[in-house]
């Protein structure tokens, strides 16, 4: 979130070399992976109809929502990439593959992607990503949508590497599987809690790899500092992303380089418009699902929204209770705050927005209950400075339209939980069935920018928490409770709890 200024840069560039750049190993076998994260899939793997030919079956349906897809990282490009899966470690007697390796001229790795597709709802599996050096690990497939069993979600955001790279803080927990010399406590928690929780989302902010000036006194050393910091990153994350469903979306540091300035010609490709978080998340994110109703209408603007959605930058997916909207809130609206970058736009213009319409207008509350929309910026927030009015003026309206209930947020190094709210006014109706969205920011997961203290408190303001890392837990209780507890990442401590209470009586939400 911090931005450099020129003299900033200059002085870096002045500072004399007495660091050098520590890569994370090379092994000796390249197919080895590295990285690997597992999302919802929003297609089975075989080829789609063209949405004008598709006609609506819950059986199709529910068999397109039982994939996974799992991307990791290499040394080397493959032709081939093959995963085997199966409901016994011992049989693992699926296997799928694709050809997609890609990569970027300042990268040293390739991000590969399979889909594994046919599997039964809500159920342990295992896979081996096919290679000489690589293990087999479980996984639980994806709720469909309808399944009522509560089940659990995290939140974080603004989460960055942990080590000589990135933080200087002495706390650490000791978690056996994570690297000790990188444990972070946010990570460390999120490990310790494997069993607690089915899914994740981030909406933006990564490894703060665009921070490397911070810690590193040549700039001339930026591009290998950035990569570095990536690769240690995404492999520090790996224990929770090889095991947990876990689905991004971008934030400013994904964006542009605006830390070490276009005149200097410092920039790393990966830094630029958001390069790496589209090789590491782009072929993993998914389309948005077919709709899951019966209704007609939904059906086409389901279609709609499909046609409109840009993973991973905005998107949708379905798990059990929840439909679940991630958006981007850095570009691709009206006065977007990264547009002035030169980053983006993603799609044609209004596209975004357009995709947003139509896909909150298609979410049937009898099947999915809960609407959670997630993004970066926030526009309520304690701290003024950074509240993002263009984003307001794009999205708080189509929230409010179609019945939000929780709104997701980063970007400001805090934790924070907001009465439902519309127009800086504070539903009446408080946490019982408010028309409203209620609002949290989850962006004091830790990274090496440090914590933001409270500011000020609006009267809209229940909770707000800025002296160690935190995150939060989402629990989907029923249709009608939706549990909001923070969570102390170094002792596991409950800051806060509040439930939702929303009676979901209509199917189709337009206020």
């Amino acid at each position: 979130m911090v931005r450099a200024t020129i003299f900033k840069d200059l002085l870096i560039l002045a500072a004399p070399v007495v660091a050098s750049i520590n890569y994370p190993p090379i092994p000796e076998d390249l197919t080895t992976p590295f990285q690997v994260r597992l999302a919802v899939s929003g297609h089975n793997g075989k080829k789609e109809q063209p949405s004008n030919e598709h006609v609506w079956n819950r059986k199709t349906h529910e068999n397109r929502n039982k994939a996974v897809t799992i991307g990791w990282n290499t040394y080397e490009a493959f032709n081939k990439s093959c995963v085997a899966y199966g409901t016994s470690p011992d049989n693992l007697s699926s296997h799928s593959c694709s050809s997609s390796s890609v990569t970027y001229s300042t990268s040293r790795t390739w991000s590969n992607m399979v889909v594994l597709s046919g599997l039964d709802p809500a159920t342990a599996y295992y896979y081996k990503i096919i290679s000489a050096n690589s293990s087999v690990e479980p996984f639980l497939s994806p709720r469909i949508p309808g399944d009522k069993t509560p089940f659990n979600m995290n939140v974080v955001s603004d989460l960055g590497i942990y080590g000589k790279d990135g933080f200087t803080i002495s706390r650490r927990d000791a978690i056996p599987y994570v690297q000790p010399e990188l444990n972070h406590t946010t990570i460390g928690r999120l490990a310790k809690t494997l069993e607690d929780y089915e899914v994740v989302i981030h909406p933006g902010d990564f490894a703060y790899a665009d921070d490397w000036y911070l810690k590193l006194p040549s700039a001339q050393e930026g591009q290998k500092a950035y990569q570095s910091i990536l690769e240690g990153f995404y492999e520090q994350l790996a224990p929770i992303t090889g095991h947990k469903i876990y689905m991004a979306s971008p934030g400013n540091h994904e964006a542009d380089c605006s830390e070490v300035r276009r005149l200097l010609k410092l920039c790393p490709e990966g830094q630029e418009n958001f390069t790496d978080f589209k090789h590491h998340f782009g072929k993993t994110m998914p389309q948005p699902f077919t709709s899951s109703s019966s209704n007609k209408s939904a059906q086409t603007q389901s279609d709609k929204a499909r046609n409109f959605a840009r993973p991973p930058f905005w998107y949708s997916f379905e798990y059990g209770m929840a439909h679940v909207v991630m958006l981007n809130t850095e570009t691709d609206f009206p006065n977007a705050p990264d547009s002035k970058l030169e980053s983006g736009p993603f799609g044609k213009k209004g596209e975004q927005l357009e995709f947003l319409d139509a896909d909150l207008s298609s979410v049937d509350r009898e099947v999915t209950p809960w609407v959670i929309v997630a993004g970066h910026r926030p526009w309520y927030s304690t701290d003024s400075v950074h509240r993002c009015e263009s984003c307001q003026d794009a999205f708080e309206k189509l929230l409010y339209k179609y019945g939000v209930d929780l709104a997701v947020f980063g970007h400001v190094h805090n934790s924070q939980r907001l009465l439902p709210v519309f127009d800086g006014i504070a539903d009446p109706r408080g946490m019982h069935n408010p028309k409203a969205p209620m609002y949290i920011i989850c962006g004091g997961a830790g990274n090496i920018e440090g914590l933001i203290s409270i500011d000020e408190k609006p009267s809209y303001t229940k909770f707000a928490y800025a002296d160690e890392y935190s995150y939060s837990t989402l629990k989907f209780l029923d249709d009608k409770h939706l549990q909001i507890d923070f969570i102390c990442s170094s002792t596991g401590e409950v800051l806060d709890s509040s439930t939702l209470y929303k009676v979901h009586s209509n199917p189709f939400v337009i206020q």
